[in-house]
């Protein structure tokens, strides 16, 4: 609704009140001068003919001033009123915050470009008038033309909003639009900025993109125009108050065809405020060579399982922080594309690709976790008791329960196998047992090993500053019933025992148990962000270490799985052969879970390092690679090569 009312109407009411003036001064001149003169006349008094001339003088006076006012003083503002000039608020775009490593390098920023907008209010009241200014729009930006409709009119055909009808128009596109759109009423180029971001690396995951707003994005956010763009995916959308700023205004003058003729200076308008700065946790050296590394992992493992490896991730935290400091999930996308309204080609040809490059493995993707879990396993074993580190079992070969056969992955019959020598070569049967019972080991029960699945974070989102993660799954008895119809068997219990049967887990969760351990029992939360400052530096919020529990593994309990860990990476361990010649000295634990009927399986490395004062803790998932010390362990090698290289 146009802020003055109607025009055309103001005018009028002008035109007839003048009217009604003239015709009023006509009635009184003369009745005066044919009653009253006659009646002097008659009574023969000169006094009063004087005192009637002079009072027809005045009259004529203050109809010349007037006239001369209506016609001459007033008559620039009756033509602009006339002509249709209207004042209204134009909103000024507030620049959105940027996105920077932790050593300042822009991962997302932002780029001028100009769009190609319109006023709904001053498109043409006509239908074919107004139709005939979209066919226009439509030829010279070859957008369809039921687009550029359903785009200028999704607000209504009286909104005062810049609704955006084409972005990321260049310079010198935008200059010959402005000529050919000219004599278009309530169509012009609008200055913009796009947001660019450094896609290479998997970033896009971390990152997000922006678009413009959507229905239900107006219902969440009342106050944003229709042309504004907000966060969509990662951390676009989950800081998008902080990046987006504050909008300002200026009152500016509109000419009936939509132009704009002048800004007027009002007290009304206001200065934007940019978006405040996030400043993260990751490394984009360390991003770079842990996305570089993943997919030298995925080629071996193509080459080693004869089938296309298409899909891993990869990531590295600060065990002492919670802050992540690399996070790659494979395949990945370009963001860019969203920054400037993706077609609906590339759109379709995502969500098409059966690799699913849009999908963060890293905090969405859920798998069995297969042996990397025994380190949790371990934890329970000798926090409540049902093992130390002295007791030992010389383990058979395979454990029959009926017809049911539950067998080691490696032979390591009659070996007299303890806790750190069966984490160090990942030694199933003495799971088997720790969980299920054998022997002379008391078995922990499902109950219990949920108690501690839980206490080390699975089951359950872990609070990264990231949209989108999910929980996983921890089966138990009332699961299995309520789902399956069946009841919770030994069996199932040796399954989970070593990472395998119905549990699920997510990347990011297995990473911050291994950070559990390495830190010695404190269970962190993750953090992309570590903090938040504005345009001129000034620090606005920080995010330190945030411990959501801790002791409830004693430390020389922690300390026990640490020493078998270490001994994974050291001569009879599962990746020795991998990190005999590393010059950090690292703990690891290997893991390969199968899936898929037990067909393929992936490849999963967890480590820390180093050993004396841990300082990174990696997690690496190869999807369908094969062996995990093989597969994924290199990828963990690789990515602590370039970390201890570059933190002397």
């Amino acid at each position: 609704m146009d802020i003055f009312g109607n025009f055309s109407k103001l005018k009028d009411d002008k035109e007839k009140r003048k009217v009604r003036e003239y015709s009023d001064l006509e009635f009184s001149y003369s009745d005066l001068s044919s009653e009253s003169v006659d009646r002097v006349e008659e009574k023969n008094n000169p006094g009063f003919t004087s005192y009637l001339k002079a009072f027809s003088i005045l009259i004529f006076t203050i109809l010349i001033l007037r006239l001369f006012t209506v016609q001459i003083v007033s008559g620039s503002l009756n033509q602009k009123l006339a002509e249709g000039n209207r004042i209204r608020p134009r909103v000024i775009e507030a620049g959105r915050g940027l996105i920077l490593d932790k050593n300042g390098k822009p991962l997302a920023q932002n780029e001028p470009s100009f769009a190609l907008a319109v006023y709904p209010s001053d498109l043409p009241h006509k239908t074919t008038d107004r139709e005939a200014v979209y066919q226009k729009i439509s030829d010279l930006t070859k957008i369809p033309l039921e687009t550029v409709k359903k785009e200028a009119e999704k607000n209504g055909l009286s909104s005062l909003d810049e609704v955006t009808i084409k972005e990321n128009v260049s310079h010198d596109d935008a200059l010959l639009l402005e000529q050919k759109i000219s004599d278009l009423p309530g169509v012009f180029v609008a200055t913009k900025s796009i947001r660019r971001y450094t896609s290479d690396s998997g970033l896009a995951h971390v990152l997000g993109y922006t678009g413009l707003v959507s229905a239900n994005d107006i219902i969440n956010h009342p106050d944003y125009y229709l042309s504004d763009r907000i966060g969509k995916t990662g951390l676009e959308s989950k800081y998008e108050s902080y990046l987006r700023g504050v909008y300002g205004v200026e009152q500016i003058e509109v000419d009936s065809v939509g132009n704009i003729t002048g800004v007027v200076t009002d007290n009304n308008n206001t200065e934007p405020v940019n978006g405040d700065n996030l400043v993260l946790n990751l490394d984009y050296g360390l991003q770079q060579a842990t996305a570089t590394a993943l997919a030298s992992g995925m080629a071996t493992g193509t080459e080693q399982t004869g089938q296309p490896v298409t899909s891993a991730t990869a990531m590295v935290m600060d065990v002492n922080t919670g802050g992540i400091l690399s996070m790659v999930s494979l395949p990945s996308y370009d963001d860019n594309l969203f920054s400037i309204k993706i077609s609906n080609a590339d759109y379709a040809k995502l969500n098409a690709d059966p690799t699913l490059p849009m999908f963060n493995r890293g905090i969405a993707g859920v798998y069995p976790p297969g042996s990397i879990a025994k380190i949790i396993m371990a934890s329970a074993g000798l926090q409540e008791g049902n093992i130390t580190a002295k007791t030992s079992m010389v383990t058979p070969p395979a454990i029959k329960i009926g017809e049911y056969t539950f067998p080691d992955w490696k032979d390591h019959s009659y070996e007299s196998t303890n806790i750190q020598s069966a984490i160090a070569q990942s030694n199933d049967i003495f799971f088997y047992a720790l969980g299920g019972g054998f022997q002379n080991i008391k078995g922990l029960g499902i109950d219990k090993i949920k108690e501690y699945w839980q206490l080390f974070g699975l089951g359950e989102k872990t609070g990264l500053d990231l949209p989108g993660e999910a929980s996983g799954l921890l089966p138990d008895n009332e699961w299995k019933t309520r789902i399956k119809k069946e009841p919770w068997y030994i069996g199932d219990t040796y399954h989970v025992s070593i990472g395998q049967g119905d549990m699920l887990v997510t990347p990011i969760q297995m990473l911050r148990a291994t950070a559990t351990i390495a830190n010695g029992g404190k269970l962190l939360q993750p953090q992309l962000v570590s903090r938040i400052v504005d345009r001129s530096g000034k620090t606005v919020k920080t995010f330190g270490p945030r411990i959501e529990r801790q002791d409830f593994i004693s430390a020389a309990n922690i300390k026990t799985v640490q020493q078998g860990m270490r001994m994974t990476v050291q001569p009879s361990g599962s990746a020795h052969s991998i990190f005999y010649d590393f010059p950090i000295p690292i703990a690891a634990k290997t893991g390969t879970a199968q899936f898929m009927n037990n067909q393929k399986t992936h490849a999963w490395f967890e480590c820390y390092a180093p050993y004396d004062n841990p300082q990174i803790a990696i997690i690496v998932l190869v999807e369908g690679g094969g062996e995990g010390y093989d597969i994924a362990g290199p990828v963990a090698k690789d990515m602590m090569t370039y970390y201890f290289a570059n933190n002397k």
